[in-house]
């Protein structure tokens, strides 16, 4: 299957896995902006907890908004969709524009919901929703040594 047959629009995304389904449907989400091996096991371990592994990217200007780095995003949203989508444990990538991915997660309402290690289960951004509708919040945990911003500081150097 070709990446660009995985990044898939909003609506054609429900279309596919909106609800009902017959399939278990993980969701998470990030900037992706350098992919580095952190990523990757978290992505993996996200697969493994269903049967689909949605990944929602934020776009460039949410990037921005989110303000990490006044030259972030370094890489495109479309070649950061574009990079997620190859890896095999990826089965779709769905961009959105706005600072958090509350309004996907709320119309997809997945059966896993997915973050890292480095949020609070409190602070996750749509677990409320996904919860309400008889999903779950899974908390992979944080690969230490990897962080984009620790890369982009170190390239920098």
């Amino acid at each position: 299957m070709s990446p660009d047959s995985k990044i898939l629009t909003r609506d054609d995304l429900l279309r596919r896995h909106g609800r009902p389904r017959g399939h278990r449907l993980v969701f998470t989400n990030g900037c992706f902006d350098l992919l580095h091996r952190g990523h990757v096991a978290y992505l993996c371990a996200a697969r493994a907890l269903g049967d689909f592994l949605v990944v929602g990217v934020n776009t460039d200007a949410s990037v921005r908004r989110l303000a990490k780095d006044a030259s972030r995003p370094l890489v495109r949203e479309e070649d950061r969709a574009y990079v997620l989508a190859s890896l095999a444990c990826v089965d779709a990538v769905t961009l959105f524009d706005e600072d958090t991915p509350l309004a996907l997660i709320s119309v997809l309402l997945p059966d896993v919901l997915v973050k890292g290690g480095d949020y609070a289960a409190d602070d996750v951004v749509g677990r409320r929703e996904v919860e309400a509708a008889g999903g779950r919040l899974e908390i992979i945990p944080f690969v230490e040594g990897y962080s984009t911003t620790a890369l982009v500081q170190r390239i920098r150097g």
